[in-house]
């Protein structure tokens, strides 16, 4: 079997794994989660700038993140029954002053257990880099208006 063949039959499950949970929660997802490109690997990108994107992948998740000098976080925000961590990113020049970093294995076992699809851009229109990121999933959204960036 070559290299190529192998890498095609290991990106298969990523795949169906994606396609059965779109079917799953298509009424529960956004519509710009549905019209989004997904992305399933590093190899995918944008067919044009500013596209909106959406991946369920953590390799495309860190890539995209460390690209862009982001740091995993989780911010903590008082609610009436108590309080809500929420996933967030921090990047240099963006951060709030209440966000806790913590480590990857961390921050995905949270977005698997909540069952989140990141959706994101890789450019602006303009063709800068952009942080331009929200969760989307069946449990539900919460936006975080501070840089544009939403959390769950």
């Amino acid at each position: 079997m070559s290299e190529q063949q192998k890498s095609d039959e290991a990106a298969e499950p990523t795949r169906l794994d994606d396609a059965h949970f779109i079917a799953q929660y298509r009424d529960k997802l956004s519509e710009s989660t549905l019209r989004a490109k997904w992305i399933l690997s590093l190899d995918e990108h944008e067919d044009r700038l500013g596209q909106t994107l959406a991946t369920r992948s953590h390799e495309v998740i860190r890539a995209w993140t460390d690209e862009r000098n982001g740091i995993p976080a989780t911010i903590t925000r008082g609610e009436q029954d108590g309080e809500a961590t929420l996933l967030d990113l921090d990047f240099p020049g963006y951060g709030e002053e209440d966000l806790q970093h913590i480590n990857w294995p961390e921050w995905f076992a949270t977005f698997d257990l909540q069952d989140l699809v990141f959706v994101y851009q890789e450019h602006k229109t303009d063709g800068d880099l952009s942080n331009f990121f929200h969760f989307d999933g069946p449990l539900g959204v919460h936006e975080d208006k501070n840089a544009g960036a939403h959390s769950i």
